[in-house]
């Protein structure tokens, strides 16, 4: 059996194109060894495949509380480097050493290191440029900076083989750095569909526990309710629910979102129903953002940030009845995750414009692409006029539907499943 371990150093359970892969390559009958980050659960799917094992890396020491940020950072890199190519090591031998990225440093000296030691196959997954991500914080003339840029360019020539997540960042790759990347978009797996109004009773039902906004007992719930027969059905009287996913950083924008829905609850207009905004996620500015939502009066509008088990998330997107993407992309180059599990629900999007985001939402064909959050509250005041049975300008159920009936381990099949077969090197 052909071994491939796929390498992350970010939290496995937070990466859902990392686990994909992972559990493709299972499917497909390879032996999966998984290294990263141990966090968010992992998908069932994943963590209980037979071919399928896990390691989880020590986590980092936070040595930037003692030491100045290069010498911090000198450590972590040393850290790191040690602890993978040493969990790499103790596993049985690898055929394909499969990394994705971000990040760069120091998995791909690693990764080529240990494949030149062990005659292995370095692939690499490009899905963003670390560098481009540090920058945001850092800027583009940090010392850090440039070292990163020079270490993708180098390490990153040196693999066997290498996917992307757009046409746009292949392109860049072969123009910036002579890599040829073959395109892999992403696409929703079976679990991501349109949800039953039973489904979408038993989830607000279940929700509602926390979030009273959702509902109010087991026979109604607020967008739900049980008729004479016990049949789950819809209100006719239910609020709008509007879904975002988010990592409340700075790539992606929430006061774009918050400024649209404070316009949306301050309109005058008569047929807007009341809106439910659940928006989920974890991040460094959630508890910022959090603060705001509560010190402000909404009339309209009502806001909730929960952190879904992982059934319950697709069960959400398809109860929606519109969702946002506020990503943007630090390189300009990569695509939401989020769009393609909302796509596969059958959930229309607007989507925030961005350099390549028309390789996945097609203004006024699939989808709407906004610039900022006065485009975005016009869109929203459009599309949730004389809700839920009011006449609509854009109906994008068949481009959508279009969309979902290829997902992901068909179009992994297809596009990565060559890679690593080894009459290709």
């Amino acid at each position: 059996m052909t071994n491939v371990t796929v390498v992350g150093l970010s939290d496995v359970g937070r990466s859902p194109r990392f686990q994909y892969h992972c559990m493709s390559l299972a499917q497909e009958g390879f032996h999966v060894n998984v290294i990263g980050y141990k966090g968010a659960k992992p998908k069932k799917q994943l963590s209980s495949d037979p071919n399928v094992s896990i390691t989880y890396l020590a986590t980092v020491p936070e040595f930037n509380k003692y030491l100045p940020r290069l010498l911090a950072y000198f450590f972590k890199v040393l850290w790191q480097s040690f602890t993978l190519f040493w969990a790499l090591v103790l596993r049985r031998r690898s055929d394909f050493v499969f990394v994705q990225t971000p990040p760069a440093i120091p998995v791909f000296a690693v990764v080529w290191f240990y494949a030149v030691l062990f005659r292995a196959k370095f692939v690499i997954d490009w899905h963003n440029y670390a560098y481009s991500i540090m920058a945001l914080t850092l800027g583009d003339k940090s010392v850090l900076v440039k070292m990163s840029y020079w270490f993708e360019c180098y390490f990153g020539r040196k693999a066997h083989g290498n996917i992307c997540v757009t046409k746009a960042m292949s392109l860049d790759l072969m123009s910036r750095w002579a890599i040829v990347a073959k395109v892999v978009y992403d696409r929703a797996p079976s679990e991501f569909h349109r949800t039953s109004v039973e489904e979408r009773h038993l989830l607000f039902t279940r929700l509602s526990q926390s979030y009273q906004i959702l509902g109010g007992s087991l026979h109604s719930t607020a967008f739900t309710k049980l008729d004479e027969t016990g049949r789950a059905i819809l209100r006719t009287d239910r609020p709008a629910l509007l879904v975002s996913s988010t990592s409340w950083t700075e790539d992606e924008d929430f006061n774009i979102l918050l400024s649209a829905l404070l316009n949306y609850d301050k309109s005058d207009k008569e047929d807007l129903p009341k809106l439910i905004c659940i928006i989920t996620g974890r991040g460094p500015l959630k508890e910022y953002y959090i603060g705001i939502i509560q010190a402000t009066k909404w009339k309209k509008v009502s806001i909730i940030t929960p952190w879904l088990e992982e059934d319950d998330y697709p069960l959400l997107l398809g109860s929606a009845d519109l969702g946002v993407s506020l990503h943007t992309s630090s390189s300009g180059l990569d695509l939401p995750m989020k769009v393609v599990d909302m796509f596969g629900c059958g959930l229309p999007v607007l989507a925030h414009d961005f350099k390549c985001v028309n390789e996945l939402v097609r203004h006024g064909q699939n989808g709407l692409v906004f610039k900022d959050a006065p485009e975005l509250s016009s869109q929203l005041v459009d599309w949730f006029a004389n809700f839920p049975d009011g006449p609509r300008r854009y109906d994008f159920s068949k481009s959508i539907a279009a969309f979902g009936a290829l997902r992901w381990h068909q179009n992994w099949v297809q596009r990565c499943l060559s890679i690593f077969k080894p009459t290709q090197y």
